[in-house]
C-alpha cells in the first residue's frame, strides 16, 4: 500500500461498507417476507355485498377533492365525484381548492353546473396554502357533514361503483378506521418512464398493501383512492402538517390509537403516473422526505405501543424507513474504492445481497403477473426502473437528510396534465417542471462511478464492473434525461395561441 498509515482508516471504512451492506440486505428480506404474507393471505378475501342505493342505513359521506392549480384536470375530477352511485341526499362533495390560477373558475363553474341537477357539491377557496394539503383536509373537515370522508387527488377518476364496494367494510367493522384501494394507470403505456412507475406501484398495492392489511401488520392511507372514517381521523389527532406526508402520519397514529385500516385490491381507483422524469423525481423527494419525517416522529410510538407487537414493530419501522435505501445506495458507492484495496475483516457480506435482492423483483413480477394477462410484455420496462430507481437516489437521498433535520416543508405538488392514454404533449404546460438542482448531484455520482470502473479495471477486480456500470448508468440516464427535460429543445415547436385556445374550450363546462 503506498500509505499504509492510512491502513487503519480504510479498514474501519470497509467495515462501514459491510455494515451497509447488511443493512440493505435487510430491506431485501422485507421484501421476501411480504412476499410470503402475500401468498399465504392472498385468497383470503371475503368482500361485503354491495348494498342497496336506496338502503335507508347507508351513512352520509363527504368527498373531499384538494386542489392546487390544476386546471387540465379539475373537470375530469368534479364530473367523476358527481357521477359516483350514491344516494344523492347522503353524498356531499367538497373542493378544497387553493389555486391561484384558471382552475378555481372553472370548478366553480363546473360545480354549479352539477348542483343545478341534484348534486350538493361546493367549492371551498383558500386565499393562502397553511398547512397546504393537509390543511386544506382539516379545514373542509371543519365543515363537512359525512361520517365518512373519501379523499381523491385531482388527477384520480373514481369509478361510479366506487363508494358501494368501499362503505359496507365500514358497516360491517365500527373499528375500521380506514379503507384504502388499489391505483390503476390512466396513462401506463404513455412512455418507457410511466411503464416503469406502473410495475412499481403495482408491486406496492398488489403485494406489498396486500400483505401488510390481511397479515394485521402495520399500513398506510396513499393519499388519495381512500375512505376514512371521520371519528379515527379526529380520534387520531386529524391532519397535520409537520410532515409533507400526512397521509402516512395519520395511518399511524390510526393505528396506534387502535383503529384498524384495510386494504382492498380488488377495488382500483384509476389515476395519471407523471409522463415527465423531473415530475416523477419531484414526488419520489416528497415521499422520501415525508417518510423521513414521519420515521422522526412516529418512531417511538411504535417503539413503546403495548397495541403492537415485536413484529409488527420491525417491520413498521422498515416501512418508515423504507426511502433510507437511496442514501444507502450512494454510500456502497463512495465506498467501493475502499473494498477494492482493502478487504473487509468482516468478510465479503456483498455477496448476500444477491438473493435477498431478488425479493424486489418478485414483488414487481407477481403484481404483474395478478393484474395483467400480458404480463410479461410489460416487465420488458422492467430494466428501465432499475435504472431510474437507482439514478434518483441522490435527489431522495437530500430529502430525507431534510427530513430527519426539519419539519414540513413546501408540498411541491406533482403536475397533472390530463393524460388519459390519448396522444397528448405534456411539454407545452405551464405546469411542465423547468428546474432540478439534484442533477449537478447526479452528474457527479455517474462520473465518480466511472472513475471507480477505470480503478477496478487497473486492478483486475473485473467482479466489481458491472456493479460500478450500472451506477453510471443509472445516474447518467437520469441526468441527461433531466438536462433534455429543462432545455428549449424539449418543448418543440412554440406554443401556438390557438393550440391554447383550443385547450380552453375542452375544459368549459
Amino acid at each position: 500500500m503506498l500509505f499504509p498509515e492510512l491502513r487503519p482508516l480504510l479498514q474501519f471504512l470497509a467495515v462501514l461498507y459491510a455494515l451497509i451492506t447488511l443493512w440493505l440486505a435487510a430491506y431485501g428480506l422485507h421484501s421476501w417476507v411480504l412476499l410470503v404474507l402475500y401468498g399465504w393471505h392472498r385468497k383470503r378475501a371475503g368482500t361485503p355485498a354491495s348494498p342497496d342505493p336506496r338502503h335507508a342505513d347507508l351513512p352520509v359521506v363527504t368527498v373531499q377533492l384538494p386542489l392546487y392549480n390544476e386546471r387540465y384536470v379539475v373537470r375530469q375530477l368534479i364530473d367523476a365525484a358527481a357521477s359516483l352511485d350514491y344516494p344523492r341526499d347522503r353524498l356531499e362533495i367538497q373542493v378544497l381548492d387553493d389555486s391561484t390560477d384558471l382552475t378555481t373558475a372553472i370548478a366553480q363553474a363546473r360545480a354549479a353546473f352539477w348542483r343545478e341537477r341534484g348534486v350538493d357539491i361546493r367549492v371551498l377557496h383558500r386565499s393562502d396554502r397553511v398547512g397546504f394539503k393537509a390543511g386544506a383536509l382539516a379545514w373542509g373537515l371543519q365543515q363537512a357533514r359525512g361520517e365518512l370522508i373519501a379523499v381523491f387527488d385531482a388527477d384520480f377518476c373514481p369509478r361510479p361503483d366506487f363508494l358501494l364496494r368501499v362503505v359496507p367494510h365500514f358497516l360491517a367493522d365500527p373499528r375500521l378506521g380506514m379503507v384504502q384501494t388499489r391505483w390503476s394507470h390512466l396513462n401506463a403505456d404513455q412512455s418507457l418512464i410511466t411503464r416503469a412507475q406502473a410495475i412499481a406501484l403495482d408491486g406496492h398495492f398488489v403485494v406489498e398493501q396486500t400483505a401488510r392489511s390481511r397479515a394485521g401488520l402495520l399500513m398506510h392511507f396513499n393519499g388519495s383512492g381512500g375512505v376514512w372514517r371521520r371519528a379515527c381521523i379526529e380520534e387520531s389527532g386529524s391532519w397535520q402538517s409537520d410532515t409533507v406526508c400526512e397521509d402516512l402520519d395519520l395511518s399511524y397514529r390510526a393505528q396506534l390509537a387502535g383503529w384498524r385500516c384495510r386494504f382492498l385490491p380488488e377495488v382500483d381507483c384509476p389515476s395519471e403516473l407523471p409522463p415527465q422524469v423531473l415530475a416523477f423525481k419531484q414526488q419520489q423527494a416528497r415521499w422520501a422526505k415525508g417518510s423521513a419525517q414521519c420515521l422522526r416522529k412516529l418512531a417511538r410510538p411504535v417503539l413503546t405501543s403495548r397495541r403492537v407487537g415485536p413484529i409488527r414493530k420491525l417491520l413498521g419501522l422498515l416501512h418508515l424507513s423504507g426511502y433510507f435505501i437511496h442514501p444507502l445506495l450512494i454510500l456502497l458507492l463512495v465506498l467501493t474504492p475502499v473494498t477494492l484495496l482493502v478487504p473487509s475483516p468482516l468478510g465479503d457480506v456483498s455477496r448476500m445481497l444477491g438473493p435477498l435482492c431478488l425479493g424486489p423483483i418478485l414483488v414487481y413480477c407477481t403484481g404483474q403477473r395478478a393484474l395483467y394477462r400480458d404480463w410479461k410484455r410489460r416487465l420488458l420496462a422492467f430494466p428501465v426502473l432499475v435504472l431510474v430507481g437507482t439514478g434518483i437516489a441522490w435527489g431522495n437521498a437530500v430529502a430525507i437528510l431534510q427530513g430527519l433535520t426539519r419539519w414540513g416543508g413546501v408540498f411541491a405538488r406533482t403536475p397533472k396534465f390530463h393524460l388519459d392514454g390519448r396522444a397528448k404533449n405534456w411539454r407545452h404546460s405551464p405546469y411542465r417542471l423547468t428546474r432540478d438542482p439534484s442533477v449537478l448531484g447526479e452528474m457527479a455520482l455517474a462520473a465518480y462511478a466511472l472513475a471507480a470502473v477505470a480503478m477496478a479495471w487497473n486492478l483486475g477486480r473485473v467482479d466489481a464492473v458491472p456493479f460500478l456500470l450500472l451506477y453510471a448508468l443509472s445516474f447518467g440516464l437520469v441526468a441527461g434525461v433531466s438536462l433534455y427535460e429543462m432545455s428549449p429543445r424539449a418543448v418543440g415547436k412554440a406554443h401556438r395561441p390557438e393550440r391554447a385556445r383550443r385547450g380552453i374550450r375542452l375544459i368549459r363546462p
